[in-house]
């Protein structure tokens, strides 16, 4: 079924800033618990975010989940990874297996993992906790030509938007976003050269490890592809299209989605905010709904970062990608939300103003 560009329009004017009116009850609610105003740091920041996001100073984080979504790109051809594409699909299985890290750091805590085929060129069996809604069989070599149709980008994005209102339907409190697919640093690298008007070379990481030839190799992969392509970067649909990734279009999708029915979104790291850059550059208020996890180690993820104007949660120096850093930044969240609702304030507990 096709989707629109003019679909895609609605759904991103629907969506609106969070409200100054509950922004302030949740600084209020803070600023009157037992503690210093501002004496628990960046935990004070989520929990009034998370507020606001939720219309609501008392509303627990119940059900969460992780998607996981997974597509194979052509690029891998051009050497651009220390493994090959068949690893998409290994694990895959590993993860649907519950043998991967994202599944262990999601049971740490209390998260479920769904896995989305969304461009892997492999049909797989139906197995509980596989979603499939492939858009196509991996993009193609995008030194040739386009990653995908623009019509294939757009189903990407609407099988984010799509997830997202499942989870609103379904009562989810909390969405973490992730990813697999062989040589996705690469297109990632690319969409933020494109968006943010940074050079190939300061764009593009190590990703699996590489070594000093392939990082030169992507470079150049990198270059070639926006040579070949001209992407647009006032058009992010079109960036997407012909430098992106069916799982990057979904991941851009879940975002929106999060931001159009009032669910928070914990992005996870490198091709996850590339995902979040493109939701942004369609409608900057998106922002407002997203929690972003951690600084990656690859190299772009500072630069992706300070296009978006946001900082991360923390910084394990981790590059794994799968939803790891949205899982361990999930327990965060909550911990933040959890001392909003559970603390007594002066009034209730009988205790004098705290002073600094």
């Amino acid at each position: 079924m096709a989707f629109e560009m003019n679909a895609l329009r609605d759904s991103l004017l629907r969506i609106t800033p969070l409200e100054d009116e509950h922004l302030a009850k949740a600084k209020h609610r803070l600023d009157n618990l037992t503690k210093p105003v501002g004496s628990l740091g960046k935990l004070e920041s989520i929990a009034v975010q998370y507020a606001a996001i939720k219309r609501s100073i008392d509303s627990p984080i119940g059900r969460r989940i992780i998607f996981t979504c997974a597509g194979d790109h052509g690029v891998v051809d051009r050497g651009v990874s220390a493994y090959p594409r068949e690893v998409t699909v290994q694990m895959v299985r590993n993860m649907l297996a519950g043998g991967a890290a994202v599944n262990v750091l999601a049971r740490h805590v209390g998260a479920e993992v769904m896995v989305v085929d969304v461009g892997v060129a492999h049909d797989f069996a139906a197995t509980e906790g596989l979603l499939i809604r492939k858009v196509g069989y991996g993009t193609n070599n995008i030194t040739d030509g386009p990653a995908m149709s623009r019509e294939h980008a757009l189903l990407s994005i609407k099988v984010g938007i799509d997830l997202v209102a499942d989870c609103a339907r379904t009562g989810v409190d909390l969405i973490g976003t992730g990813e697999m697919g062989i040589g996705n640093t690469t297109p990632s690298s690319a969409i933020l050269s494109v968006l943010a008007d940074i050079a190939p070379e300061d764009a593009a990481g190590r990703g699996t490890g590489i070594d000093t030839t392939a990082l030169s190799q992507k470079i150049d992969t990198i270059t070639r592809a926006i040579a070949v392509n001209h992407p647009d970067p006032n058009d992010p649909v079109d960036v997407l299209a012909k430098v992106g990734g069916y799982e990057i279009g979904a991941i851009a999708g879940i975002i929106i989605g999060g931001a159009l029915y009032r669910i928070p979104v914990v992005v996870d790291g490198f091709i996850s905010t590339a995902g979040a850059l493109v939701a942004n550059r369609l409608n900057p208020v998106i922002n407002d709904y997203l929690f972003y996890s951690h600084l990656s180690a690859e190299a772009g993820h500072k630069r992706m970062l300070e296009a978006l104007g946001h900082d991360p949660i923390m910084n394990l120096d981790m590059r794994l990608g799968e939803g790891t850093g949205a899982a361990i930044a999930i327990s965060i969240i909550e911990a933040a939300v959890k001392v909003m609702i559970g603390m007594a304030t002066f009034e209730s507990a009988h205790v004098d103003r705290m002073v600094d």
